[in-house]
Order: structure tokens, then sequence, then C-alpha cells
């Protein structure tokens, strides 16, 4: 099967778990990695910016890949995270992870101009990836042009699939998708938030990091012909949402918690430097992980 195939539903984005002493905690990932694919995901991408991927060296990125590599067990596509500061850099981490068997890498290459993004994206593909997913992040503005998204999936054969994660996601979600005759596989990420609009555009996957069976349960209904109950359970998230997307190290902060009181993650320690988590946030983060507990165990049950 085709992996952009396969890509299709939740791929859930990894944290990574840290021990006390700051260590990557790779037992750790393989039990998240566990427990998602039991809760029923289409995949994972990792590393990437909910990874926390700059506070990372190239060695423990790799660690973490072959772990997910080895807990998946091919049951589902990893995706190769080969974001990175510089264009040498990133170009020998994608190597690296074509060697370790991953079914697709990630880039994320800041775009300057059109020329330069298509010679960086020629570097990437002259690797032969099973599948190149570039990442169009614009916290601020509307990312990659249009056109130049077009260019390269007609010249690249490795480029079938895009992150979408800009200002605002919906629009360009049904403009990628009709610049490529609806061709390239279209993912959503930080937009997460917008899942319901998402689905209606004909986004294939979803990219959050924690709540995987209400996620899971939401993409089903929604593939199931059941819109209302996919929009009425996505309204349930709206609260956790709202808090944890603020910013993305709120979000890491939150997820990390979450997964620590799901038992998953042993410690919710993040990376420094982040954006401070102080008592104010700490108090509604529990408050909003107590009631997502609540609310995975009620679709679990369901």
């Amino acid at each position: 099967m085709d992996v952009t195939t396969r890509l299709r539903g939740i791929v859930t984005v990894l944290n990574t778990p840290f021990t006390e002493d700051d260590e990557v905690d790779l037992d750790a990932l393989g039990a998240h990695v566990e427990h998602a694919i039991q809760c029923g995901v289409a995949g994972f991408l990792v590393p990437a910016l909910a990874s926390e991927v700059y506070k990372l060296s190239a060695n423990e990125r790799m660690r973490m890949v072959r772990a997910t590599l080895d807990a998946a067990g091919g049951r589902v596509p990893v995706i190769g995270g080969a974001t990175a500061g510089s264009p040498d850099e990133r170009l020998a981490a994608a190597r690296e992870l074509v060697a370790l068997g991953c079914d697709a890498i990630l880039a994320a290459i800041p775009y300057t101009d059109a020329a330069d993004y298509t010679r960086q994206v020629e570097a990437l593909a002259r690797l032969e990836p099973p599948l190149l997913m570039l990442q169009d992040w614009d916290a601020a503005g509307a990312g990659l042009p249009l056109a130049l998204i077009g260019d390269l999936f007609e010249r690249f054969e490795a480029f079938r699939s895009i992150k979408i994660e800009v200002v605002p996601a919906g629009v360009k979600y049904t403009q990628a998708l009709e610049a490529t005759g609806g061709r390239l596989h279209v993912a959503g990420g930080w937009a997460v938030t917008q899942m319901i609009e998402a689905l209606d555009r004909g986004v294939h996957a979803l990219m959050p990091t924690g709540l995987h069976p209400v996620y899971v349960r939401i993409f089903r209904l929604y593939q199931q012909g059941d819109r209302e109950g996919a929009a009425a359970l996505f309204r349930r998230l709206v609260p956790v949402l709202a808090f944890s997307n603020q910013h993305l190290d709120i979000s890491i902060h939150f997820f990390k918690r979450l997964l620590h009181r799901q038992g998953i993650y042993p410690t919710a320690r993040v990376r420094q430097p982040i954006t401070p988590f102080d008592s104010y946030h700490a108090r509604i983060a529990d408050e909003l992980i107590d009631y997502a507990l609540d609310l995975m165990r009620e679709v679990q049950a369901g």
C-alpha cells in the first residue's frame, strides 16, 4: 500500500520524554508509541517542533527515530523529521533517516525565494526517500507560495505530502489540493483546532501530540459519515485546545503533563530554554487534564 494511503488519519507527533537527569527516555518513548498504536493512530512523526527538536543533539534525534521504528515494528508508518539549523545538517539528517528505513522524511525549509527553496528540495529528493513531506510552517502568515507548491509537486516525484501550519490554514488546505488536482497528501498540524473544517476541506491527516483515543474517534466518526457526531465530540476538546494552543511551548508543557498523568512518561520534564509554565498555568492545566482523562476514559469505554 502506498505510504500516503497509509498516512490517513491521526499521525502522532511524539513529544520527547526526558528522565530526571535530562536524558532522552527511550523506554518511555516506546511506551508512548505502543499506547498510540493501540488507540488506532495511523503513524508517527519524530522528531519535530513539538519534540523540542532544536534542543536535541543529532545523536539523540536518531536514537529517537530508531526507537520509534523498533516500537512501531512496521505496523504504521514512521516519518523521520529532518528539520535542522542549516541546509547541510538537514541533508545529513535526511540521509541518515533514509538509511534507517523511515517510511517518509519531513523537512522544514526556511523560505527566502523560490529558486533557493527548489534547490534545497532537489537535494533532498536526490536521496530518494520513500516520501518527502514538506513542512509549510508560518505562525504569522500564509507560508509557501501556491505556485511553488504546484511546481515542486510536478518536478519531484518524492514530494507527495505537505504539512500545512499557516495562518489561516483552512484556505491553504483547499488551495494546495486544488493546485495539485487533489493528488497531494495534505496534513494539518498546529491548526488541529480547526479539525472539522480540515476534514470538510479534504485534509488526509491531522498531527496532534496527545489525546489519541479522542482524535481517532473523531476522525473515524467523520469517515463513517457521522459529521454531526464527530463535530460534537470535537467541541468537547475546545477547552483543552484553547489553553494548550496559546503557544507551542505551552502545548509541550501541557501534553507532557498529560502523558505523565497517564503513566506513559515517568516525568513531565521539558528542556530549557522554554516559555515558563507558572503556578497559574499549572493549576489550569491540571484541571483540564482531569477533564481530558475523563473524556478519554468515556471514549474508550464507548
